[in-house]
């Protein structure tokens, strides 16, 4: 019963985790990029403002889904055997390392040094560094975090159905 619990509340946190990334990937990057330098940093700035900010409900779905992860692939080590197993113990490692991994070496360290910027008091050769520096390698490991968090989610799901 707490493996099945576990199970569902991994699978339904890492799933809005991985909508949450995907709607950064086909949305809000897409969105911004449009913007000359000097707005889409603020822009970036703004929107990863309000992540930062401490939400409750944000960051009661991120930090659960790694408990939640972690929890269920420990429960599932005496719940589940063979294929089963292997596939959620792969599931927790890709998830943590292929989503939050890179959240916490990678993203948060870029979103921290563009929030230092002042867009306004920087020349146009300032931003444009600045947003290059910035937004390639962003997306290139959104792209990887949104990949994991969605086979995550899959997994999990096949798991929690064959149950």
């Amino acid at each position: 019963m707490a493996f099945q619990t576990l199970l569902t509340l991994a699978t339904f946190l890492c799933s809005l985790v991985a909508g949450f990334l995907f709607a950064f990937a086909t949305v809000v990057m897409p969105g911004i990029r449009r913007l000359e330098d000097r707005e889409f940093i603020r822009a970036f700035q703004v929107i990863d403002g309000v992540v930062q900010d401490n939400q409750p409900l944000f960051v009661s779905v991120w930090v659960g889904s790694v408990l939640a992860v972690v929890a269920a692939g420990i429960f599932g080590l005496s719940a589940l055997s063979g294929a089963e197993r292997a596939l959620l113990i792969l599931a927790a490692c890709v998830y943590l390392l292929g989503v939050q991994l890179p959240t916490a070496t990678v993203n948060i360290p870029l979103n921290n040094g563009i929030q230092k910027l002042d867009p306004h008091a920087m020349d146009e050769t300032a931003r444009r560094r600045a947003r290059e520096g910035f937004e390639l390698r962003w997306n290139r490991w959104n792209a990887v975090r949104t990949a994991c968090a969605s086979l995550t989610s899959i997994v999990l799901t096949f798991l929690l159905l064959r149950r």
